[in-house]
């Protein structure tokens, strides 16, 4: 590629993609995650709890299941 088409394609290329300024965050993010994730509590679902159980009932009526589980984690 000669030199002015390098050129041309430099520009182009500073054209399509300018500078991003300033890239330092302006404050820290991580007190306003902690509070965000005070305000809201781990709440579970009951359909969560049902499975869960399920689970539970099935393991008990097939322990054989057990070993396929724990290789599958």
């Amino acid at each position: 590629m000669s030199e002015s088409n390098e050129d041309k394609l430099r520009e182009l290329l500073q054209k399509a993609m300018p500078p991003l300024g300033q890239t330092e965050l302006q404050r820290d993010l991580w007190p306003a995650m902690l509070r965000r994730l005070d305000e809201h509590p781990v709440r579970v679902a009951w359909f969560d709890w049902a499975l869960l159980a399920l689970l539970g009932v099935s393991l008990g009526f097939f322990p054989e299941v057990i070993p396929v589980l724990l290789y599958h984690l």
